[in-house]
């Protein structure tokens, strides 16, 4: 009997010992993933109240994004078929969606309240490892999607590389802010990603190839 191809399995090919390799790593990352932003939440949430910065907790939204983003993904490889690919573009899209519009009203509101808030060293240093976490936590997502051919978590990925952006412009403003008191650098450095992430919104919802 002639076997299907690789394409018609979906990502849970349990014969083919590389393959199985590929997905194991996918769920690692993801399952790391998952785990240092829910420890960030509540990193985040105390330093927020400390420091009074609505960039901090802005950071903290962003990883219940992340939250929610590796959750599909880990659905997403634990099925097969194309339609569950799909769902699960459309999803990412969708917190794509939510962190844009969210980014664009929290760095417009902050630039137009004038709003300073106070200096964090648990910020600062928890946003510096977050940025380095996230930029591997993303390379390893593309390297994986890219071999398991599997747009899902190869978007994903993206999610968790702007995740690392903008942990580096959030511990930016904190920084400027510590050091030359330029309160409006974060807020402003907030639209460079709202720009990311409409780009990806786009991508998924407009010009990305039907998995079908």
């Amino acid at each position: 009997m002639q076997m299907p191809a690789g394409d018609d399995l979906g990502v849970t090919v349990v014969d083919d010992p590389v393959r199985a390799g590929l997905l194991r790593r996918g769920f690692l990352l993801e399952y790391v993933t998952l785990g240092w932003n829910v420890a960030g939440i509540v990193v985040l949430a105390i330093a927020a109240v400390t420091a009074r910065s609505v960039a901090l907790a802005g950071f903290g939204l962003d990883s219940l994004i992340e939250i929610g983003a590796s959750t599909v993904v880990i659905w997403e490889l634990s099925g097969t078929g194309q339609d569950r690919q799909r769902q699960g573009l459309r999803l990412i899209g969708y917190a794509f969606t939510g962190l844009a519009i969210y980014l664009l009203v929290q760095s417009s509101v902050v630039l137009a309240a004038g709003y300073h808030p106070r200096h964090s060293v648990t910020g600062i240093a928890w946003t510096a490892v977050t940025a380095v976490a996230m930029f591997a936590l993303a390379a390893g997502k593309a390297r994986t999607g890219r071999a398991l051919d599997n747009p899902v978590l190869r978007t994903e990925g993206r999610v968790t590389l702007i995740d690392g952006i903008l942990a580096v412009a959030v511990l930016a403003g904190l920084v400027l802010n510590a050091a030359a008191g330029w309160w409006w650098a974060d807020p402003a450095a907030g639209y460079v990603l709202v720009y990311y992430a409409a780009r990806e919104v786009r991508e998924i919802f407009f010009t990305a190839p039907d998995p079908g």
